[in-house]
């Protein structure tokens, strides 16, 4: 093989296997920071069973002003994808009556079929790929 040919298909796999980070948040109604803390606690717990691709799920939540901040890790964007389409889905319409969402921030290659359902989904999307950095293992 080819040193170009090699590069050539590095590219391509690590874009298409490259992690994908969501950073995002939400805040509660009045009165309605327990509940909203409980449907994320529901939500980490399903994307911990059934989200293989869901690596990673951070959530913290400042009392002052009644905000859930979220970090979601997944593997690639077609976990996001699958995240999307099934807990994010099942859990949404009782998020809305709860709390307002905030932006959403989408790092990584993300597919324009993804953008386009985040964006109809309402979300205040932002959407940033990996220009450089670095990771300690």
């Amino acid at each position: 093989m080819s040193c170009n040919l090699l590069i050539k298909q590095l590219k391509l796999e690590n874009m298409e296997n490259q992690e994908v980070m969501v950073v995002y948040s939400w805040t509660a109604n009045e009165g309605k920071s327990e509940e909203l803390k409980a449907i994320y606690t529901e939500v980490t717990e399903q994307m911990n069973a059934n989200e293989p691709g869901a690596l990673k799920v951070q959530c913290y939540f400042d009392e002052t002003s009644s905000r859930l901040i979220l970090l979601d890790v997944f593997a690639d964007a077609g976990a996001v994808g699958f995240h999307l389409g099934t807990t994010a889905a099942g859990h949404f319409e009782n998020l809305l009556q709860i709390a307002t969402p905030g932006e959403f921030l989408f790092c990584g290659n993300v597919p324009d079929e993804m953008k386009q359902a985040a964006t109809g989904m309402g979300l205040n999307a932002t959407f940033a790929p990996a220009v450089f950095g670095f990771e300690r293992n």
